[in-house]
């Protein structure tokens, strides 16, 4: 099912696929639903799939004022509240882990698990070479114009118009303190490919400052991990979702505090 809600003052496009829990896909930056096209008929088998494309992403026109993770993260609340989804696991990949990170940190009654993969919770986190990488004429790039003019409702015209937004977004000055990261209490699936256009440090620290995280790094993969190894993806996430708390035999991380003497 493919429709339209109104929330946040954005007229957003969303799909809806299968029953069950809400389950909702958040795709990266300049994309759209179709990002999860290997993930959704999978994932549609346990959960009731919500896949929203976000303002000025696939079919959601863009509205005025600058694109913010924050703003975006505001968005996607609105857009539950407006679906009455209620508590619901989320996936985000890229800007869309940014994104619910953030929803976590501002609505934690909306989120049950997350799971993130190539998530930077600092513009400061690329591989060294991206920012230089992401140029007018380069293959991403082209590949994004074309896919972005294909559904957008606001015409070929304006996509430098977004284009100079995004880039703000993903090369301005933005971060989410570690403290503001320690305060996510849903648990927390951080997934990374080991060549991914996010520093392995920097999804590292992103694991270590959420106190409920799992790690899972793919290997032989790189930003674009769900479309590459999307079984091995897909299993993590589901595997996961339906899991309790981590059942470990030597166990350091997640041990909790040592007993007092005497107790």
């Amino acid at each position: 099912m493919a429709d339209f809600v109104d929330a946040n003052g954005v007229h957003t496009y969303y799909e809806v696929h299968g029953t069950g829990d809400p389950f909702l896909l958040l795709h990266g930056g300049l994309s759209c639903a179709d990002d999860f096209a290997m993930q959704t008929p999978a994932f549609a088998e346990h959960y009731r799939v919500i896949l929203p494309e976000r303002r000025a992403h696939g079919h959601t026109p863009d509205v005025d004022g600058p694109i913010t993770y924050e703003v975006m993260a505001d968005d996607t609340i609105a857009f539950m509240e407006a679906l009455d989804t209620g508590p619901a696991h989320l996936l985000g990949w890229s800007d869309g882990g940014n994104i619910a990170l953030i929803v976590a940190m501002k609505r934690p009654d909306l989120v049950r698990k997350i799971a993130t993969t190539g998530a930077n919770f600092s513009t400061t986190g690329y591989v060294d070479g991206f920012q230089a990488s992401f140029t007018p004429d380069s293959e991403a790039l082209t590949m994004m114009r074309d896919d972005w003019t294909e559904r957008t409702p606001d015409g070929a015209d304006h996509f430098p118009v977004v284009l100079e937004k995004i880039e703000q977004l993903w090369f301005g000055d933005w971060s989410i303190p570690a403290a503001d990261l320690a305060r996510i209490a849903a648990p927390l699936l951080v997934m990374s490919g080991d060549d991914d256009a996010v520093r392995l440090d920097h999804t590292l620290a992103l694991y270590g400052a959420v106190p409920n995280a799992q790690l899972a790094v793919i290997p032989g993969a790189s930003h674009l991990v769900p479309v590459e190894k999307a079984d091995l993806f897909n299993q993590l996430v589901l595997d996961f979702l339906a899991s309790g708390p981590p059942e470990e035999l030597l166990p350091f991380r997640r041990q909790g505090p040592p007993a007092a003497v005497g107790s």
